[in-house]
């Protein structure tokens, strides 16, 4: 089975939401802050905060704790660091160029890249939710002020919403790459 030509649409350049207003006219139209207002922007500023979120937390409050939580934090840090990565790659090329935004967004990486977040996010978060819950509970209920046990399931939880938030823009993400948008 052979597959047809592949259409590639670019949307026009314009639009109100380029540049910067400055009083009376706009400047540096080169650049697309109206990506970051639309719901596809709200969306992977959501992934990249949430994901940034997780990373300070696993770096302020469970590198002590390392040692004791094994290869979960480690497993989860590095998921944190690849997804806020790329993600903040594919902001900045959608603000930076709208014709790469439409590029990407039909192409197959966006698709795939979050599929693999989402699944590397809930996997991430399950492990460190055991891990955690098996070897950091006990030190948080007999040491008073113990702030890696809650900072630890803080970041598991959101690691679960970041993880949804992959799934669902995956989703988008393959409904735009089909056409049925």
């Amino acid at each position: 089975m052979t597959r047809g030509p592949t259409i590639v649409r670019v949307a026009p350049g314009g639009g109100g939401s380029r540049g910067i207003k400055c009083c009376c006219c706009r400047c540096c139209e080169c650049l697309n802050f109206g990506y970051l207002i639309s719901n596809h922007g709200i969306i992977k500023l959501a992934e990249a905060m949430l994901g940034g979120l997780c990373q300070s937390l696993l770096v302020k409050y469970g590198m002590s704790e390392a040692n004791s939580i094994g290869s979960a934090f480690h497993s989860f840090l590095t998921t944190a660091s690849a997804c806020l990565l790329t993600t903040s790659l594919l902001i900045a090329c959608y603000v930076l160029s709208s014709k790469t935004q439409q590029l990407i967004r039909q192409s197959i990486f966006e698709c795939l890249f979050n599929a693999v977040a989402c699944f590397l996010y809930f996997s991430a978060s399950s492990y460190m939710g055991v891990a955690v819950n098996l070897y950091l509970y006990h030190q948080y209920a007999l040491v008073n002020m113990y702030a890696a046990y809650p900072a630890m399931t803080a970041v598991y939880y959101i690691g679960f919403i970041v993880g949804f938030l992959h799934g669902a823009d995956a989703f988008i993400s393959y409904k735009y790459f089909r056409g049925v948008y």
